[in-house]
Order: C-alpha cells, then sequence, then structure tokens
C-alpha cells in the first residue's frame, strides 16, 4: 500500500521461506559432512528453495523500486541493511582468524609445555596422563601430535615456498586477480557515474571474469594441496584452519560473483540502473571490496604468516 511519501510493503512469505530454507541448508552441509543418510539430498532441496526464493524476493525489491515506489526512508533502510549485513560478515571472520591466532600464540605452544599454563611433559606423565611425547611448538602442525592413524599427515603446506617458487605460487595470483577486481569494479561504478553504460558494462564484465578466474585458481589449489601435497581437512590443524578459511572465503567470492552477474544481466539486457539511482549495483560492490579486503587478511595469516 502507498499513502503520501511513505511506502509500506504488503506483507510476505519470503522470509519464513528464507528461514526453512536456511534450516534445510544448515541441517544438509552437517548431515553431509557427518555422513549422515539424506544428508547430501536435504543439502541440495536447501540450496534450491534458497536460490528460488531468493530470486523471487529480489525481483519484487526490483518491481517495486522501478515502480517509483521506494521512498528516501526505505531507500535508507537498504543502505543500513547492507551495511549491517557487511558488519556481521566482518565479525563472522574475525572469529576464525581469532581462532586461528588462539592456537597458533596460545594452544599450540601450551600442549609443547611451554608458557605459564604449559605442563611439562613429566609432570604430566607423573600424573597418568598419556602425553603427546615429543610434540613441540612449530607451525604449522600439519599432523596431530600423537600421529593417530585416522589422521592424515601432509608432505607439504601452501605457505610461502620461498621467491624462487614464487611465480608458480598459486595464492600470489590470485591475490593480484582480487585486487585487480576490485580496480575494475571501481572503474564501473565511475562509468555509471559518469552515464557510460557502455564502460559500466565492460569493466563489470571484466570484474565478473576475474571472480570466475579467481574461483577456477582456488579449485586448482585445492587439488594441488590434496592430490600433490596431501593437505586434506584432516591433516592437523593446519589443514583445518586452511580449508576452513580459504573454503569459507571462496564461498563468499561465488556469493559476490553471482552479484555482480546478476547486476551485469541487469544492465545489458533490461537497461537498469541510473547515474543517481543505482544502490543494487552499490550494494554489490561494497560485498565485493569486503570480500577483496578479506582475502588480504587471510592471505597474510594463512600463507605468509603460515611460512
Amino acid at each position: 500500500m502507498s499513502g503520501g511519501n511513505y511506502y509500506v510493503p504488503d506483507s510476505s512469505r519470503y522470509p519464513i521461506f528464507a528461514a526453512t530454507s536456511l534450516f534445510f541448508l544448515v541441517m544438509g552441509a552437517g548431515g553431509t559432512i557427518n555422513g549422515t543418510d539424506n544428508g547430501t539430498t536435504v543439502l541440495y532441496l536447501g540450496f534450491i528453495c534458497m536460490t528460488l526464493t531468493m530470486f523471487f524476493w529480489f525481483r519484487t525489491v526490483v518491481q517495486e523500486h522501478l515502480a517509483g515506489l521506494d521512498s528516501a526512508q526505505l531507500k535508507k533502510s537498504y543502505v543500513f541493511g547492507m551495511a549491517w549485513f557487511i558488519f556481521s560478515e566482518v565479525m563472522f571472520f574475525a572469529a576464525f582468524f581469532g581462532a586461528l591466532f588462539y592456537v597458533r600464540t596460545f594452544a599450540v605452544p601450551w600442549l609443547a609445555g611451554e608458557g605459564e599454563k604449559g605442563a611439562p611433559i613429566e609432570f604430566v606423565q607423573e600424573m597418568g596422563v598419556d602425553f603427546w611425547t615429543g610434540f613441540e611448538n612449530t607451525w604449522p602442525v600439519i599432523a596431530t601430535p600423537d600421529n593417530g592413524s585416522e589422521y592424515e599427515i601432509a608432505d607439504k603446506t601452501m605457505a610461502f615456498p620461498g621467491w624462487s617458487n614464487v611465480l608458480a605460487w598459486l595464492p600470489l595470483w590470485n591475490t593480484i586477480i582480487l585486487l585487480s577486481s576490485s580496480v575494475t569494479v571501481h572503474f564501473a561504478h565511475l562509468g555509471l557515474k559518469n552515464g557510460s553504460r557502455k564502460s559500466f558494462n565492460r569493466w563489470l564484465g571484466a570484474t565478473v571474469g576475474l571472480a570466475v578466474i579467481f574461483l577456477g585458481l582456488q579449485a586448482a589449489e585445492y587439488y594441488e594441496a590434496y592430490a600433490h601435497y596431501g593437505l586434506t581437512l584432516n591433516s592437523g590443524i593446519y589443514g583445518s584452519t586452511f580449508f576452513m578459511l580459504t573454503g569459507f572465503h571462496g564461498f563468499h567470492v561465488f556469493l559476490g560473483c553471482c552479484m555482480l552477474s546478476v547486476m551485469l544481466v541487469r544492465s545489458v539486457f533490461f537497461n537498469h540502473f541510473e547515474t543517481h539511482d543505482h544502490f543494487g549495483f552499490e550494494a554489490a560492490s561494497w560485498y565485493w571490496h569486503f570480500v577483496d579486503v578479506v582475502w588480504l587478511f587471510l592471505f597474510a595469516a594463512i600463507y605468509i604468516w603460515g611460512s
């Protein structure tokens, strides 16, 4: 309904659909990881439901916007909503980086008997505890301290390989590609603000292309880690943190790529976005810059600090 200068959206079923889809996604992901029956089926069901919900929900929002129903206050709510969403993502990754910092700075030295909370091996053995004899404070830890048979010991990590092999180091190229994509999406924004749709489409297309290349190199890196280095999720705390952080970041890159692709399709085929009104694209570009900044922290923490 509309009245005066303020637009109140009609009631919607999309929030409950999204919540239900997210429930199936989480349950399916947990079931798939733990190898439960029908876990993968539930995961795919949740993914399909979430994709359809987001498609119809955002289509409704776009239609309302094109109909001129958005008030200044509603547009401001979009800005605040996107800002809070990105802030929540910052906290999400901060938790992961904090866990990595805690493990490397405190937990591993303590297990090796170092620091004020580290118990000497002799004392622990006198207490009748089966301690990890010979465990030392080194990083990266690519095997469990007791070298349990259910875990896989990696031959090599993905950390900085030295200057002689730097040009063959995939994370370096991924960093260059992702930083370049931040520049291209900025040029796309400038083109749109200057009224050049051709420039906007060209630079935005280049950004999407760089995102696809990044994801391809990430997949190649995972293959190299598994097939050639023996580095898996079961390869000690380093393997767990490596795949957790890079995997979640890669998923966010995939989401950002999808968002920018939708913006590109809207511009090329439907001539959406005006020089003075294009927050849909701005929100996607904010998210993309956020993904780029997270990668810089990840690159320093996993690949450089982990060497």
